[in-house]
């Protein structure tokens, strides 16, 4: 037991630091050379950035924005919820300010917006997947908004956390113009729904729930044709009143047309409900190793 739990520690902080350096990854390459300000601490950062450019004639590097903004933050949080609540987010946030120091800019999308949105987009939600998977954070304004949530408890960490980011996106408007601000809008959206694929389960199925009159005819069919396992659950009509037997099962995706198919075929009066099933773990989709 104590041999699993430590291995499960390695893998999490494996994940982490993996997670991290794809994070790092999109913000240098893509976010800041192409000026897209899609929120969070890297968001701030790129502004500074941008600005000390201005002023300075050097931007100061993401990394020392990334850091500086942090530490204030982690040392609040410690005060406030003790250090169990900034654990997890000091691996985060010290692994992806390293990537960001040492990690060369590589300007995977050139000039084309539309590539630094989508690709940032990609390899950013990709890193996000992974540090959630590995029960992290990096910090930020996820943090910021937990803390906050501290003192304005009728609101949820979600709504404060959007109301963040925001704002840094407004500002990003203002910034670097409408148009980029615009194609930020398509990568938070890809980092969104990249992230969701991959803490939800890449792998997805179908469950069907099929009310008929023939339970064993159509079950005795999709242990023996589909070899796939089925559920008998007792229900009772309402409007009958009659007891019935439904049935539940869980193929995959080029399953459910033979299934529905030989449903018909069986009881054309079946009543069938099919509906998405994510990371279905047990024997024949995602085992445990």
């Amino acid at each position: 037991m104590q041999l699993t739990r430590k291995k499960a520690w390695y893998i999490d902080d494996l994940l982490i630091i993996l997670g991290t350096g794809l994070m790092a990854l999109a913000i240098n390459s893509c976010f800041d050379a192409a000026g897209l300000v899609t929120g969070g601490f890297s968001g701030i950062a790129i502004l500074v950035k941008e600005w000390s450019n201005e002023i300075l004639g050097r931007g100061i590097p993401l990394w020392i924005t990334n850091i500086t903004l942090n530490i204030p933050l982690f040392l609040l949080g410690i005060r406030l919820k003790g250090f169990g609540f900034v654990k997890k987010a000091v691996i985060g946030d010290g692994s992806l300010t390293l990537w960001l120091a040492f990690l060369p800019a590589l300007n995977l999308s050139g000039d084309d917006l539309l590539l630094a949105a989508v690709y940032g987009g990609v390899i950013m939600g990709a890193g996000i997947g992974l540090v959630f998977l590995g029960q992290g954070t990096t910090g930020g304004t996820d943090m910021m908004a937990a803390i906050i949530q501290k003192y304005l408890r009728h609101y949820s960490i979600a709504q404060i956390m959007q109301f963040i980011d925001g704002i840094i996106v407004l500002v990003g408007m203002y910034v670097f113009g409408v148009q980029r601000a615009l194609y930020a809008i398509i990568a938070v959206f890809l980092v969104t729904k990249v992230s969701d694929g991959l803490i939800e389960g890449l792998k997805f199925s179908k469950a069907a729930y099929i009310i008929t009159s023939k339970p064993g005819e159509i079950a005795e069919m999709v242990m023996k044709d589909l070899d796939r396992g089925i559920t008998g659950i007792s229900a009772k009509g309402m409007y009958s009143g009659n007891e019935k037997l439904m049935l539940f099962c869980v193929v995959n995706k080029k399953e459910i047309v033979a299934l529905k198919e030989k449903v018909d075929a069986i009881d054309p009066d079946a009543f069938v409900i099919v509906t998405d099933a994510r990371e279905v773990h047990g024997e024949g989709f995602i085992e445990n190793i």
